[in-house]
């Protein structure tokens, strides 16, 4: 085998990963747009689902804290109900928290367009009790790349911008991951590209993810890449 071909092929899925991305992020008047964030600086946003969980959350955030890097977290309202001291550490120290879900159960979020916006109400609710204020950020469980336009079109109508990736962590993928692979997953998935949308995850079984991140944080910032939140 052509010794080449392995990075062939991570450039080819970071790519058509781009292509998904960037439709998901045009499409519709609410969904984010790069072109809203126009700049001449390589940016990574980088983004957590499914917390926040005792175990992991406060690790991610210690770290965040130190490398001063702001971040997204995407939570889950259920894990969020006895954890809302995390909520608003979020908050406090400057990250951005948006809307994933309540009950992060596929089959019932997604078994009517009325049904995923009472999930997502649900989640607000609660975002909005901790800090004050409601999220108009969104990000699909599982992500908008396979969804039916009703679906999609029912979370724009509501107000929601939504946000998909073109890299990731795989920590959701690779089943008892080292720090390493995670590494070496954000690394190839990212590929070259100028603006990228790290997906990563913060519930109480991604420990690799948070002993990964800083590795993570300073490979991109010796590139040449800025952190945001949204």
């Amino acid at each position: 085998m052509n010794r080449n071909f392995p990075a062939f092929c991570a450039a080819m899925l970071a790519f058509a990963l781009l292509i998904v991305f960037c439709g998901g992020l045009w499409a519709q008047g609410g969904a984010f747009s790069l072109a809203e964030e126009k700049s001449d600086a390589k940016t990574v946003y980088l983004t957590f689902d499914d917390g926040p969980s005792d175990r992991v959350t406060p690790k991610i955030l210690d770290i965040l804290a130190e490398e001063n890097v702001k971040a997204t977290f995407f939570i889950v309202g259920k894990n969020a109900e006895t954890r809302k001291n995390l909520v608003k550490r979020e908050v406090k120290e400057g990250h951005t928290v948006g809307v994933h879900s309540y009950s992060h159960v596929y089959g019932k979020i997604y078994s009517s367009p009325e049904s995923l916006l009472e999930d997502i109400d649900s989640c607000n609710d609660l975002i909005e009790e901790v800090t004050g204020s409601r999220s108009t950020l969104y990000r699909f469980p599982g992500g908008s790349f396979n969804l039916s336009d009703r679906l999609i079109s029912a979370v724009t109508s509501h107000g929601m911008r939504y946000v998909d990736w073109n890299a990731s962590f795989r920590d959701a993928e690779i089943y008892n991951a080292t720090p390493h692979e995670l590494y070496t997953a954000a690394v190839t998935t990212a590929a070259s590209a100028e603006n990228i949308v790290l997906l990563a995850h913060d519930s109480t079984t991604k420990t690799a993810t948070a002993e990964a991140l800083r590795d993570i944080i300073r490979h991109f910032k010796d590139e040449g890449y800025l952190f945001k939140s949204f």
